[in-house]
């Protein structure tokens, strides 16, 4: 698994640091945090702005990795994940986006940013439990 996180701002936070930071008592979200803590084997990648792979190692990494197909997943839906889709669409990967694992504070953003997904970038915007996870290779 590969977690891309914003950076919050704090040019000096490593992604350690971040974590810490989201988990800490009396955080809002500490709960949703605390289950999607990276296990050792899992890349992560900080980013400086809305796309996954605007001024990231991201590209270089999923290279490395030799991924060809995207499960995207995260907040916000009309934004970081938008963004992040056509830049992956742009670099010809295949995309899934569960319609179910992306969220927006305005929910007809949120649909309409799924639908644009879906025409414009040929994402699989299916529910998690309906989407196909094939292998590739």
């Amino acid at each position: 698994m590969v977690y891309v996180n914003d950076n919050f701002g704090r040019w000096r936070l490593d992604f350690s640091a971040i974590v810490r930071r989201c988990t800490s008592r009396n955080r809002r979200g500490r709960s949703l945090a605390q289950r999607l803590i990276p296990e050792p084997d899992d890349y992560f990648v900080l980013k400086p702005k809305h796309s996954g792979f605007y001024g990231s190692s991201l590209p270089v990494l999923l290279d490395h990795l030799g991924a060809r197909r995207l499960i995207l997943t995260g907040l916000t839906t009309p934004q970081c994940v938008l963004s992040t889709a056509g830049d992956a669409y742009m670099r010809n990967f295949e995309l899934v986006v569960p319609r179910d694992c992306v969220a927006a504070a305005d929910a007809r953003q949120h649909r309409h940013a799924l639908a644009l997904m879906r025409r414009v970038f040929d994402a699989d915007t299916r529910s998690s439990t309906r989407a196909t996870l094939r292998r590739t290779g």
